[in-house]
């Protein structure tokens, strides 16, 4: 009967189960599909409860994905949630998720660093490595996983899912004369809702979801002035046309060629966005598409187009240095914001935990994704690290059925085990429904 995710022995490795680390929706799902397949699966979160990430966020945050396209496998999202998911009701959900799978849940602990273990260490564990998938290990299996963990702690995996978050450690850029500001200045991750700025002048930094949205809720809260600091151009989209979906736009183009999506979104944005170049924010001169596989994400307008029209969000320049109480812009003007938002981004933050096994690229992003596992490193998963254009909830539920099913062929679990471990409610959802 579902009820409160349990506590597992942490230093138990009868049977060594597979570790998650990160209790968002990328490894809540990764853990409820292993769970189905019959793998032992254990999720380590350093705060204290799920989706910290999201309990973090602004206020008025909700999914820009729809609510049909966003639910994680085994569990719909309510349909009393409305068709764009606010930020408090995809806590909810993830709460719910966790209690209905039954998964394992261990908070308060920091996984810091993750190493291979010897292969002595594997030797040592005799069968034990079998007590809960219906066998010992698989051929392939192979070592395993040590991870180094707050008060001491060493955990022993067969394998390890890292699910820590696209949205990790917030980046501040080392703008000139930063330190000497005398307004007030804050990454957006510390932003929850506009009324600390109500009656004050505030400059945005970064012109992506973020930033487009925060300028507006600030404009709507009450805020003096609002500016959007904008350094390229963003590609803006209705979220929804005609009830027709961008996400599912997104999914439909994902795997047509660049440059003929490009052509596609230039004349849907002549016919659906207008022309802002007279408010300070042109059309791009990049492709969409172009722009989404270097990391740039479409802004979907909940406000801003309206906002600029109306003079409420003002385009300017981006940001180049602080000079005392003034920002410096890129075009040589000055402005005096009382406080400055900067919705500059997040780095994944995963140097410290697995940069030391060369599983990462020059910009600190995992080298492989979903079921495949580094070359070098078999049995390291990764899931939440990328921002597709389809909807990361929506991958983070696929690669979760890709990295259970690898894992599961990878560790040897056998059928029965399989059957085992089938009775839990099946809501017959699948990560992706149809269109209502």
């Amino acid at each position: 009967m579902p009820g409160v995710p349990a506590a597992p022995d942490m230093s138990s490795t009868q049977p060594r189960p597979v570790y998650v680390i990160g209790a968002g929706p990328g490894g809540l799902a990764v853990a409820a599909a292993l769970r189905a397949r019959g793998v032992r699966a254990v999720v380590v979160e350093k705060s204290d409860g799920v989706g910290a990430s999201w309990r973090g966020h602004y206020a008025r945050l909700h999914l820009h994905t729809t609510r049909r396209l966003s639910a994680l496998p085994g569990l719909a999202i309510p349909r009393r949630f409305g068709r764009w998911v606010s930020r408090d009701d995809v806590v909810r959900y993830l709460e719910k998720y966790a209690e209905f799978h039954e998964l394992e849940l261990v908070t308060g602990v920091e996984v810091t660093r993750i190493e291979r273990a010897p292969a002595a260490a594997d030797a040592g564990d005799g069968g034990g490595d079998g007590g809960g998938d219906g066998g010992g290990a698989a051929a392939g299996e192979g070592p395993g996983w040590l991870l180094h963990a707050s008060g001491g702690r060493v955990l022993a995996g067969r394998a390890v899912v890292v699910a820590t978050g696209f949205n990790h450690t917030p980046r501040l850029p080392d703008w000139p004369g930063r330190d000497t500001y005398t307004g007030a200045l804050a990454h957006a991750s510390a932003y929850r809702d506009p009324k600390p700025y109500e009656g004050r002048d505030v400059l945005v930094v970064g012109a992506g979801n973020t930033g487009a949205e925060i300028a507006v809720d600030l404009a709507e809260g009450g805020a003096a002035r609002v500016r959007l600091a904008v350094r390229t151009a963003p590609h803006i989209v209705r979220r929804s046309t005609a009830g027709w979906p961008a996400q599912r736009t997104g999914i439909l183009v994902r795997r047509l060629p660049v440059r003929l999506v490009d052509r596609l979104g230039a004349l849907t944005a002549k016919v659906s966005v207008p022309d802002l170049t007279a408010y300070g924010l042109p059309r791009p001169e990049s492709g969409l598409y172009s722009r989404v596989r270097q990391g740039a994400i479409p802004v979907q307008d909940v406000g801003l187009i309206a906002a600029v029209r109306a003079g409420t969000v003002e385009p300017v320049a981006a940001v180049e240095a602080f000079d005392g109480a003034e920002v410096v812009l890129a075009d040589g003007s000055r402005i005096t914001p009382d406080a400055v938002v900067a919705a500059t981004g997040y780095r994944r933050g995963l140097e410290g935990l697995i940069g030391h096994l060369d599983v990462l690229d020059e910009r600190g992003r995992p080298l492989a994704h979903g079921r495949r596992a580094p070359a070098q490193a078999p049995g390291l998963y990764f899931t939440g690290f990328t921002n597709p254009i389809s909807g990361m909830f929506r991958e983070m539920a696929l690669d979760a059925e890709k990295i259970a099913k690898a894992l599961a062929r990878r560790l040897g679990v056998r059928a029965e085990a399989r059957r085992a471990a089938a009775h839990l409610p099946d809501t017959g959802l699948r990560p992706v429904d149809p269109p209502a």
